[in-house]
């Protein structure tokens, strides 16, 4: 029993030391003093083969030479037949973009004193002025159903509004004619659009995220930012990026299209150039464009420019006018915004409308996936956050407005458990918002952009799908009242574009996480590909950093799961829930980086293809990310019930599901009882249940429907038309009607319930009502102005035979 014990306090001495971060050499004198010390109580310790054993270990850690030639050595050749062989595209997608907090979750300790110096991104005087005025003006030019399902397009005067008030130029900085906008601006512009009409959202958000403005801005010379940037923030030109190809949708990286460097006759001169061939498909603004931003393959057969043939991806200026170019046909996404293929046959282009001239041939994948930053962590996010704000904001007034049996449907708990997660996701959406778009300040984290892409769309899903739900038949019948149905039309729009979420989850999103992300993979992949007599000394380094952060995050974990999270407490945050919820979050990122580290050592390249593993790890670092997001925006709100239970609730979201992920990961892991052992020692006391309760889900599915300062806060970033005969403003007003008289109209309700009051119609009984004493005649106007409206903000559009024409019949006097 001694000797057990003995043993079990020198495995308990090992995590300490690790958890610590000692240092080797300090490290191994605790451990060997401890070893000996223990000797003196279990004898084993001292045996002559057990000191072998201590010693023996200890020179293998300390002693360089014997370690290079025991350890390090072996373990490279090995890695170096394990790894699979990296395409040039995946290199360059994995060294595009910088990292940001994502990268301290990975760690498995994150720096809690960096996230606390970070501020969430706030308005300029400039930029609040453009979205109160400029925004709001354009949103009240705007009617979805006229757009989809009438004229097919915007409007010609919302197309010239859109020119002329700057919104094409969002991201071209003031000196060359724009607006020069944050990020953070740019999303709450086009999320105030959005709430409106998504045609007008992606047309605004499509020259300001993936195009030639973005790749200019970047990397244009400057005779071409002179030149282009100016009448691309003015809008006149209208641009459009054709990447995507018949033969590569997600595998943008395997495009077909060509261009072949030559010399032939342009405006009259003999120049050096490149003749395109090209097919493009799903390019919005396509059928508008001017000019066209295009990426292919380029080839240098005759050593026009250099010795090499093939010169790798690259990206062009190409003028729609050009001999050629076949643009102006027409995709049907299933929304009204102009989309289309882009053919080329034997397209001329001087050298000069290269992007960044000759010196960036080659360069144009690592380009555009530093520039997929804008369309995935701020427009379509933007979107999304919108959509989820709309859905909490009219789906819970329709709740309240609705009744059945008796009383409102949202009083429901079926109901309350979709409305709690509308509630709650809508939160999250523009928390997750604020981090990202802060993060963009200060670079292109391509891995958080990534995830802001994936998980926003997807909540949007969600909302919609709820909301739906709860709206019922009058969520599905189309028409102009109908304010949910074109959303739900729309949501696969936004899964499937800037990489479709599938590929994004199952491969980007940890793929490239845990290169970018990890603190030594990277290099380690790096040494093991350079030939050079340093490499072993530099990999060496390498493999000791890389085990010792295993062993401290697999003694974080393990410690902190015996301690349920309650080691090393973070100085984060401003409340008691901030300070129990970081707790939680610095117990999962060790867990979470012992895990991947434990997936890779046993996996090795193979984790590569098991796509459904390392989905799982993605969407654990991803609600990692998230949960810290909510408690950042929660800390910055003024504190108050609604707060507390909106950001308690989407944190309970997000470690549901993180748990699912890390249950489904270590069930699955492919070495038998591997997963269950990393469970029992991360969890010994079983996963902690994190589902909320059922208070929790009334309380939320209530508040939802009451005014509050969540509700506030999330009408601010959104227009809600004042006109009470709109499909958005019909709800807002009956909603607003209804919280002033709603205590008198329950009271009406009740009186006739029992009988007690004469007439046919509201306005009778109502009157009978008055005459008895039961109201004065203001709260009698009152009730009738608000039946009126509740009556007419249920019915849905009739159309006639041929749902040509809106068949306008009222089936009651309208409000």
């Amino acid at each position: 029993m001694a000797s057990v014990f003995s043993v079990f306090a020198l495995i308990l001495l090992a995590l300490v030391v690790f958890y610590r971060r000692l240092s080797a050499h300090s490290g191994a004198v605790v451990i060997a003093l401890g070893w000996l010390l223990l000797g003196l109580s279990s004898p084993i310790f001292l045996h002559p083969l057990s000191l072998l054993i201590l010693f023996a270990a200890l020179a293998l850690l300390l002693f360089k030479p014997l370690r290079m030639r025991f350890l390090s050595g072996p373990a490279m050749a090995a890695l170096k037949k394990m790894m699979p062989p990296m395409s040039d595209t995946e290199r360059e997608a994995l060294d595009a973009g910088t990292t940001w907090w994502e990268k301290e979750l990975f760690s498995g300790r994150p720096d809690w004193a960096v996230f606390e110096d970070i501020e969430l991104s706030e308005l300029s005087a400039e930029e609040q002025a453009f979205i109160d005025g400029e925004t709001n003006a354009l949103c009240a030019m705007l009617s979805d159903w006229q757009i989809h399902h009438e004229t097919k397009d915007l409007p010609p005067e919302v197309w010239q509004f859109i020119k002329d008030k700057g919104f094409l130029g969002l991201i071209i900085p003031p000196a060359y004619g724009g607006l020069g906008f944050s990020p953070y601006a740019q999303s709450r512009v086009v999320s105030k659009i959005a709430s409106r009409s998504t045609v007008a959202a992606v047309t605004v958000m499509v020259p300001n995220s993936l195009g030639p403005g973005e790749l200019l801005l970047k990397y244009g010379s400057e005779e071409q930012k002179d030149f282009w940037l100016p009448r691309l923030a003015k809008g006149e030109e209208l641009p459009c990026f054709g990447l995507t190809s018949p033969e590569a949708g997600s595998d943008a990286g395997a495009i077909p299209d060509t261009g072949v460097v030559c010399e032939q006759d342009y405006e009259g001169k003999r120049v050096l150039g490149v003749k395109l061939n090209f097919s493009k498909r799903w390019i919005t603004l396509a059928p508008v464009a001017t000019v066209v931003g295009l990426a292919f393959r380029l080839s240098d057969p005759d050593g026009l420019i250099g010795d090499e043939v093939e010169r790798g991806i690259s990206c062009a200026l190409v003028p729609a006018t050009l001999p050629g170019v076949e643009i102006g046909r027409r995709h049907n996404p299933g929304s009204a915004f102009m989309n289309g293929p882009i053919t080329g046959v034997d397209v001329f282009i001087p050298m000069d409308m290269l992007i960044g001239g000759q010196e960036y041939i080659g360069q144009g994948w690592r380009m555009l996936v530093e520039c997929l930053g804008a369309g995935r962590g701020v427009s379509l996010p933007a979107l999304s956050t919108a959509g989820g704000e709309m859905g909490y904001l009219l789906v819970g007034a329709f709740a309240r407005i609705r009744r059945q049996f008796g009383i409102s449907v949202g009083k429901f708990e079926g109901v309350q458990e979709a409305s709690a997660e509308i509630a709650a996701s809508a939160y999250m959406l523009e928390a997750y918002r604020a981090l990202v778009t802060r993060a963009l300040d200060d670079g292109a984290p391509s891995v958080l952009t990534a995830m802001a892409k994936y998980h926003a769309t997807e909540k949007l899903r969600g909302v919609v799908n709820h909301s739906m739900d709860i709206l019922g038949g009058r969520g599905i019948q189309m028409g102009p009242r109908n304010f949910m149905a074109l959303v739900y039309q729309t949501v696969p729009i936004a899964i499937t574009v800037e990489g479709a979420n599938i590929l994004t989850r199952s491969m980007i999103i940890f793929g490239q996480g845990a290169m970018r992300c990890h603190p030594y993979l990277a290099d380690e992949l790096a040494a093991l590909s350079d030939e050079s007599a340093d490499a072993l000394p530099r990999f060496d380094a390498l493999l000791m950093g890389h085990l010792g952060h295993t062993a401290e995050v697999f003694s974080r974990g393990i410690l902190q799961g015996l301690g349920g999270g309650f080691l090393g407490k973070p100085k984060c945050g401003n409340s008691e829930l901030s300070a129990r919820w970081y707790r939680h979050i610095n117990r999962y990122s060790a867990v979470f980086a012992a895990s991947a580290d434990i997936a890779l050592l046993t996996l090795g390249g193979d984790l590569k293809r098991r796509e459904l593993l390392s989905a799982r790890l993605g969407d654990v670092h991803s609600q990692l990310v998230i949960a810290c997001a909510l408690l950042k925006f929660h800390d910055a709100q003024t504190p108050d019930e609604a707060n507390e239970l909106h950001a308690e609730y989407a944190l309970k979201q997000c470690f549901i599901a993180m748990n699912t992920a890390l249950a489904a990961f270590y069930r699955n892991l492919p070495i038998r009882g591997l997963g269950a052992a990393l469970k029992a020692v991360f969890f010994p006391w079983g996963l902690p249940q994190w589902t909320p309760s059922d208070d929790e889900v009334r309380a939320l599915g209530e508040l939802i429907m009451q005014p509050s300062s969540v509700r506030n806060l999330l009408a601010d970033k959104v227009y809600i038309s004042a006109d009470r005969h709109d499909a958005q403003g019909r709800i807002h007003y009956t909603y607003q009607l209804l919280v002033a008289v709603e205590k008198d109209y329950e009271h009406f309700l009740s009186l006739d319930k029992q009988g007690d009051l004469a007439g046919d119609s509201t306005a009778e009984k109502v009157a009978s009502a008055v005459a008895s004493g039961a109201f004065n005649q203001a709260q009698a106007d009152a009730i009738v102005a608000y039946d009126d409206c509740r009556y007419d903000s249920l019915l849905t559009d009739a159309f006639d035979p041929t749902l040509a024409d809106i068949d306008v019949r009222p089936l009651r006097p309208e409000c």
